[in-house]
This record gives C-alpha cells, sequence and structure tokens, in this order.
C-alpha cells in the first residue's frame, strides 16, 4: 500500500487543530467534507485512525504516527521549497507576519521601507495580537512570522522547537502624568512606587513579571486597581489620574502627558523576538523579512537620551 500525502497532511492538520471544526476553518471546507476525508482515509489506509472522544473525534495511535509523519512530510517540502527559492535568489511572494502592537510599531516602519527599497517581490500581510507570552508560540501553525516579547528570557515560554530570532531589546519605563509628585525623578526604586497605584496588564502577559518583582523585592502586595490590554487606554487612564503604569520606552508618545522614568532594582528590559518554524525560517523571503526587521535605525543608547528630553 503506497500511503497518499494527501491523507498525510490531513491527519497533520486534524492532529495540530484539534477538531474538525478547525480543519474546515483552516482549509475552508465544511465540516462535514473534513469528516468525509477522515473516514476515506481509514477505509484507504485500513485501520482506524480517529475514535470518538466526548462529543468529538480523536486520534489513534495509529492516527497520530501517520499525523507525525505528515509533520515530516510538510518540513520536508517546507524546506525543499526554502532550497529552491535560495537556488534561484529570489526574495518574493506572500509573507505572513502578526505579533504585538508596540513591538509592531517599533520595528515595523523602518523594515517597510527597506522592504519596498529593496524587496519588492515580497507582498507582507500583516495583523496585532496582544497575548499572554505562552500563546505567541501557537500562531506560527498559521502565520509565518510571530513578533513576540519576554520580560524573562530571550526565548519566550512555549517556543521549545521553534526558531526564535532576537530583534530588538527595549527598556520598560515607569509611566506617570506629567504632574505626579514623582514624574520628575531621575530614576524610580521597587520602594519608591510600591505604594503607587497601578494599571496593570493581565496576568500572564509579560509586563506582569515586573510588578511581581516590585512585591517580591519589597515584600509588599502592590495595589493594582484595573488590569488593561490596549497601550493606548492605559496611556490615557495615566495621563489623566494618579495612576501609575509600565510602558515601553520607544513606542509611548512624548506628547501624551505622560513622563516615562526609568525603575532600577528589577529587571525591566524585554526581549522583542520573532518566532517561526524552523522550516519556515529557511525562505528566502522571511529571511528578508527578518533582516528588515533587525535593522532598526537608532541605538538603545539613542533611545535612552531621546527619553531624557
Amino acid at each position: 500500500m503506497v500511503i497518499d500525502a494527501r491523507h498525510l497532511e490531513l491527519l497533520r492538520l486534524f492532529d495540530e487543530y484539534g477538531s474538525v471544526t478547525a480543519v474546515a476553518d483552516v482549509t475552508h471546507r465544511s465540516p462535514s467534507a473534513v469528516s468525509q476525508q477522515l473516514r476515506q482515509t481509514s477505509r484507504e489506509i485500513g485501520r482506524t485512525l480517529v475514535e470518538p472522544a466526548g462529543r468529538g473525534l480523536t486520534l489513534t495511535a495509529a492516527g497520530r504516527l501517520l499525523a507525525h509523519g505528515g509533520r515530516d512530510v510538510a518540513r520536508t517540502l517546507a524546506r525543499v521549497q526554502a532550497q529552491w527559492e535560495g537556488h534561484l535568489g529570489e526574495a518574493v511572494g506572500e509573507i505572513t507576519l502578526t505579533g504585538l502592537p508596540s513591538a509592531l510599531t517599533y520595528l515595523l516602519p523602518d523594515a517597510l521601507r527597506r522592504l519596498r527599497r529593496e524587496h519588492q517581490g515580497i507582498d507582507l500581510r500583516m495583523d496585532d495580537v496582544d497575548l499572554a507570552e505562552h500563546e505567541f508560540a501557537g500562531l506560527t501553525r498559521d502565520v509565518d512570522i510571530v513578533v513576540a516579547h519576554s520580560l524573562v528570557a530571550e526565548r519566550p515560554i512555549g517556543t521549545d522547537g521553534l526558531t526564535v530570532v532576537p530583534l530588538a531589546r527595549e527598556p520598560i519605563d515607569v509611566a506617570l502624568a506629567a504632574d505626579h509628585p514623582l514624574a520628575g525623578r531621575a530614576s524610580l526604586a521597587p520602594d519608591d512606587v510600591v505604594g503607587c497605584r497601578w494599571v496593570g496588564v493581565p496576568r500572564g502577559y509579560p509586563f506582569d513579571t515586573i510588578l511581581t518583582s516590585i512585591e517580591h523585592v519589597t515584600g509588599h502586595d502592590l495595589d493594582v486597581v484595573q488590569r488593561i490590554r490596549d497601550n493606548r487606554l492605559i496611556e490615557a487612564i495615566v495621563a489623566s489620574s494618579d495612576q501609575a503604569a509600565l510602558l515601553p520606552r520607544f513606542t509611548t508618545p512624548r506628547d501624551a502627558g505622560l513622563a516615562l522614568v526609568p525603575l532600577m532594582g528589577v529587571s525591566t528590559t524585554r526581549w522583542i523576538v520573532a518566532v517561526m518554524r524552523p522550516d519556515t525560517a529557511e525562505r528566502v523571503a522571511v529571511r528578508a523579512v527578518i533582516a528588515a526587521l533587525s535593522q532598526i535605525e537608532g541605538t538603545a543608547d539613542e533611545g535612552e537620551a531621546r527619553t531624557a528630553d
């Protein structure tokens, strides 16, 4: 019996997405068509590949084995495609990219200018997401390049087995209203801010690790009065109140009625990285996008100098 590569691909997708409905969505088919194809695959293979599990289906041991083979086939095809593009020397094609809005705000403007100037054959399709650190890795199933961040390590949580390329490092400062009593300080220590009322981010988001570190260093619980994802909303709240927040230094507007003050005594620098599947990372066009994202004009020192202005 010769195994059809299309059957392996179907089982790979089912294993990665976990349900008939999800596979149908990603392949633009109906759930009934996917279910029928799974049954047809089992008949042609001659083994039970899926079985009932609750209200859905799950792979059997035989199905998991073939799904793993499907991943090998997909990686091999992607690698051959990358090698072919490398042979041709052409950075062309559609590349999908998603990531954290604040990081993309910092990275994309210069990168887009470079791509328009040097690689006009690349069609970059972009989206933005704001997720907990461990959730970024899962996006690589559907997206070529995921721009993520971490305040703990250069490799975000959950990215084992994926390619991670550092793009930038950015300080995170304490944001205060311009007339806040602490706004005029050159820097702040954890003890200086332990009495503040805080606008935090959801638990599990990287910036929350700084608040946790402040609590650990001072031995006091912080008064986090609200938890918000959107930096623009956080800026508006802080600028019009006595509350404090943590905001990225390079992309927080200087005309928003805010003061950004460096926090000393705890780790406050985030790694901004590109996360990709290893086979995707080999594509010539993907490498060109990564190179453009990595060549940001200016340095961290210049960013610090701008903060002092």
